[in-house]
């Protein structure tokens, strides 16, 4: 349970015990949320948050160091494919499960940044009498304590961090939209220091990883990439999940073998360790996964081949978007001049 009272100068902290719930389940949807988050917190219970996110976010090595977290809750509703089992909170039964669980910690305030009604059944079945939310919908206001309600967003770019921040601007915890950013945890910043340390300066991440088929530019092309920072003096670090260690070799392969010196690739690492490895980056290159927006929230230049999908909106200092009518219209070539250009 929540502790039930903390004293300070000004005497017993009246704020709410709030727990934050996320919608998405991607690591990306989390790095978006992650600034209005932190601005919840400070209206809450000893300037903290609990977190209810899915385990396939990594919410714990993203976020749990940070203090602004009081505790993450695993929200097992999408479990990862090759896991191959159904979640414990999958349907409107699992959903009820999830607030019966929530109960114990008696929240006084739910902060639901989502569009989805069945998320306030789980507000409802917790008993939490303060619940925020979109209401986008009429039937989630219904199930809202209270508004301001936010219209949907229909823009040309990702609406998730859109909604998130109309939905922050409403309730007063900003006043405009926030950049998104991440603190790097020390420890997994000097295993990095040490594991890249070989490579030539400066040095290049590429993401090589993909959730989605049509997100993903290509082993050939990646292996073009690579060659020509290489080619350059330049180091490079491909970066991905275990998923994709065959892609990481096969690319290495398709490298000139007096290159491959030049060029580590990690797939081994945690996501705390992927992080830190962005920070040391001269530029980030990659497809539209979470790696490009955890580059960009550590404030490492980055590209991203996009292609003909909606544009990403919240980073436009340092997320750039490299876009054409087909993915495979995006040339190795014209991304490794804008790569050494920046290094330059």
């Amino acid at each position: 349970m929540i502790p039930s009272a903390a004293d300070g100068p000004a005497g017993p902290d009246t704020r709410p015990r709030t727990v934050v719930l996320l919608q998405w389940v991607g690591m990306g949807d989390l790095v978006w949320h992650v600034p209005y988050f932190r601005r919840v917190a400070e209206t809450s219970f000893g300037g903290q948050v609990s977190l209810i996110a899915s385990p396939t976010v990594f919410a714990p090595q993203l976020v749990g160091h940070e203090p602004w977290v009081r505790e993450i809750i695993d929200f097992d509703r999408h479990p990862r494919r090759h896991e191959g089992r159904q979640g414990r909170h999958r349907g409107v039964l699992g959903l009820f499960r999830m607030g019966v669980e929530l109960r114990e910690k008696q929240f006084d305030r739910i902060v639901l940044f989502t569009n989805y009604t069945n998320r306030s059944l789980v507000a409802l079945a917790a008993k939490i009498p303060e619940r925020l939310g979109y209401g986008t919908t009429w039937l989630q206001r219904r199930l809202l304590s209270h508004g301001p309600w936010i219209q949907r967003y229909s823009g040309p770019a990702v609406g998730t961090y859109e909604d998130a921040t109309m939905f922050a601007i409403a309730h007063g915890w900003c006043d405009a939209p926030i950049v998104p950013s991440l603190v790097v945890r020390p420890e997994a910043l000097e295993r990095m220091k040490a594991r890249v340390q070989g490579l030539p300066q400066p040095m290049h991440a590429l993401c090589i990883g993909s959730s989605e088929p049509y997100k993903q530019w290509g082993t050939d092309n990646f292996a073009a990439l690579a060659a020509e920072l290489a080619r350059a003096g330049h180091g490079v670090l491909l970066i991905a999940g275990p998923a994709e260690r065959e892609m990481a070799q096969a690319i290495l392969q398709r490298v000139e073998p007096a290159l491959r010196p030049r060029i580590l690739a990690v797939t081994d690492g945690t996501v705390a360790e992927t992080v830190a490895a962005m920070s040391l980056m001269r530029t980030c290159l990659g497809n539209d996964t979470g790696g490009v927006q955890i580059a960009a929230a550590v404030g490492t230049p980055t590209w991203v081949m996009l292609g003909p999908r909606p544009l990403l909106a919240h980073d436009p200092e340092t997320l750039h978007m490299l876009t054409a009518p087909r993915l495979a219209d995006i040339q190795p070539g014209d991304v490794a001049r804008i790569a050494l250009a920046q290094a330059a």
